[in-house]
């Protein structure tokens, strides 16, 4: 079996969206051939609720999947076919947007007015951007958990590992989405389908992904997809560790462990015609779309 080596590190980058609330974007918009089949990822931690409590009112998407993971407060939710719901701790939303929904998520803080929680865009193959709309509510209860010997704890949301499947089917890209902690000084092999793009995303103490190869204490330069360089040896919050190609990663967990997304999934290899909440294959496509949502076609279901 071969490790995968990682091909860059890069921080998640603080920005703003829907009306008003303040988040960490680990990539998006204009990097589709590096995390194809994968669109974006936000990380919408905060603690004020002023950074967040203006949530995302109604809003058009056509043409992926967006994928809703929440590890403290919650999200409630609404759209054009008529669903409405909340979305608690440990909860996930998967929604394939397909020919097209309007939808909102309005976030709430917990006793302490915490938030945080993941929004993942997954494409879709040009042959099911047309698609009727669905959800895939997923409980925490739901979700399988496996905790090895050593005292690793995976939460599988989408996939197969280690002979259990998560709870989230039918999805274009096969993905695997999965939760993982590894304890303080841990070290620890993890097999990904060599045929898949693969990401991980640390969101809890820090650890390191280098190849078994590099020898501890060396410190290596990535180049990332926007020509951005950064060196550590120890990987930490809110760090995206993007891997070559192989069939596992190794993961070396720090003082405190670490915890952190674990994605992959089978690249579509399509062009890809982007306007925020919309993506399509070409720009004629996008077009209509636009079209639709000014003369009031957009929403195909009754």
């Amino acid at each position: 079996m071969s490790i995968r080596p990682v091909k860059y590190i890069s921080s998640a980058k603080p920005t703003t969206e829907g009306a008003g609330v303040k988040l960490h974007r680990a990539f998006g918009f204009g990097e589709t051939d590096a995390f194809d089949p994968f669109l974006l990822l936000d990380d919408f931690r905060n603690d004020n609720p002023q950074d967040y409590q203006a949530g995302f009112p109604w809003h058009p998407h056509r043409g992926i999947e967006t994928i809703t993971y929440v590890l403290a407060g919650s999200v409630a939710h609404g759209d054009s076919l008529g669903n409405q719901g909340a979305l608690g701790a440990g909860d996930v939303q998967w929604m394939t947007a397909g020919s097209g929904i309007m939808h909102q998520e309005m976030p709430s803080g917990d006793a302490d007015g915490r938030m945080h929680g993941f929004q993942l865009w997954a494409n879709l193959p040009s042959s099911l951007k047309m698609t009727e709309p669905r959800y895939q509510d997923i409980t925490s209860g739901e979700i399988s958990e496996i905790i090895d010997d050593d005292g690793t704890s995976v939460k599988i949301i989408c996939g197969e590992f280690w002979g259990k499947r998560g709870p989230v089917e039918g999805i274009a890209a096969d993905p695997r989405y999965l939760d993982v902690w590894i304890p303080p000084g841990k070290r620890k092999i993890l097999p990904v389908e060599h045929t898949r793009q693969a990401f991980a995303y640390v969101f809890q103490g820090s650890g390191n992904f280098r190849d078994a190869s590099e020898p501890f204490g060396v410190l290596t330069e990535k180049e990332g997809p926007q020509g951005e360089y950064l060196a550590r040896e120890q990987t930490g919050n809110r760090s995206l560790v993007m891997f070559d190609s192989g069939e596992e990663i190794t993961v070396q967990a720090g003082d405190e462990g670490i915890r952190f997304l674990l994605i992959s999934g089978k690249p579509i290899r399509e062009p890809v015609a982007w306007y925020g909440p919309i993506v399509m294959n070409t720009e004629n496509e996008l077009q209509q779309a636009v079209s639709e949502l000014q003369n009031g076609t957009f929403i195909k279901h009754d």
